[in-house]
């Protein structure tokens, strides 16, 4: 075993400081990564403060990785030492019930996440991004375009790939309408990509402040959903919405903008259930889902497709030391649109 960097909370009240963590040395199929910068996601920030339950302290959260290879196991065939990699949510899986044989990693009953997870090489969980190495199978490491600024890639290994994944499975295409709810760290990204692969793409959002930056990101129209007007003019019109909002909202205003035959996919992750009503999704045939970020392969597609198109998320870089202010400023969307964490301040710690 090795020890690392890192920065951990200690209880949901403790914040985030920093201290050494064990990590193991590489096997035959593993991959040494350091660590140069890590997004911050909300769930971090659920997680370190319990507030989905489930959390085991000490609690290294980070699960948006790019960096560069230091060393690799002997059976090793995707990555060589100096080779740019990246690690998103998932560090593990059984590779063989019928979600892996499916390349659906994500929803494999034994996946094993990249931190707050049981961790079968050491017996104890598994530690994320906030620190300054980590070691992964292979199979769960995925190559970088080395066109992409790295910073503005982190975000793509949770943020991109949740996006990114319900519109592929639902058909996203030129010509196709659609609606992304929401304008935050997924809504952005939502709106890239449905914009990059020809889609008319239509952002919800409650503040009028945002529309500026939604023409920016590659909107073709505004809607302020507060307005009943605006809302109506849209009425089954839709081929497909992505709802991104983690705020309690009238999920059916949005179900009665599809057209027949289509798809609502909720990423985002409301505190409180929704109140469904029956009747938008009856006599439309329409369908309410929730998608779960991607599988390994797909993940990789989608990084290739952002190296071919030029597409990272918008970021604020920050030190490891501001990563409690970062909460904060989170919980008040005081950022645009995710943080992004520079490892190199972890080696003045």
């Amino acid at each position: 075993m090795n020890s690392a960097k890192a920065y951990s909370a200690i209880s949901p009240t403790s914040g985030l400081a920093h201290t050494k963590i064990p990590r193991r040395n590489p096997t035959e199929h593993d991959v040494q990564i350091e660590i140069l910068f890590c997004g911050i996601c909300h769930s971090d920030l659920h997680s370190v403060r319990n507030e989905w339950g489930g959390t085991q302290y000490p609690i290294v959260p980070g699960h948006e990785i790019v960096g560069r290879v230091t060393k690799v196991g002997s059976a090793v065939k995707k990555f060589a030492p100096g080779d740019l990699a990246a690690v998103g949510c998932l560090v593990g899986s059984d590779r063989t019930c019928p979600a892996c044989q499916a390349e659906l990693e994500q929803y494999c009953s034994k996946m094993v996440l990249t931190f707050n997870s049981p961790d079968e090489y050491t017996g104890t969980m598994t530690y994320g991004g906030y620190s300054e190495s980590i070691v992964v199978n292979e199979h769960f490491v995925l190559r970088v375009p080395t066109n992409l600024a790295l910073a503005g890639t982190a975000p793509l290994l949770c943020a991109g790939i949740t996006t990114y994944s319900p519109l592929r499975h639902w058909g996203v295409t030129k010509g196709k309408k659609v609606g992304v709810v929401g304008l935050g760290g997924l809504g952005h990204m939502g709106v890239k990509f449905a914009h990059a692969f020809g889609a008319h793409v239509v952002v919800f959002t409650t503040s009028h402040s945002k529309t500026e930056d939604a023409f920016r990101l590659g909107a073709d129209e505004v809607v302020i959903s507060s307005n009943d007007n605006e809302m109506q003019k849209h009425a089954g019109s839709f081929d497909f919405i992505l709802d991104t909002v983690s705020a309690a909202h009238d999920i059916n205003a949005y179900v009665n903008l599809l057209c027949r035959d289509r798809n609502l996919t909720l990423v985002g992750a409301p505190e409180k259930p929704f109140e469904v009503s029956a009747f938008p999704l009856i006599f439309g045939r329409r369908s309410f889902s929730g998608s779960l970020i991607g599988g390994i392969a797909e993940t990789q597609e989608m990084l290739d497709f952002c190296g071919k198109n030029n597409i990272t998320a918008d970021v604020e870089v920050i030190p490891i030391q501001k990563a409690n202010e970062a909460y904060e400023r989170m919980l008040k969307s005081d950022v645009k649109y995710r943080f992004v964490i520079d490892m190199a301040s972890l080696k003045s710690e």
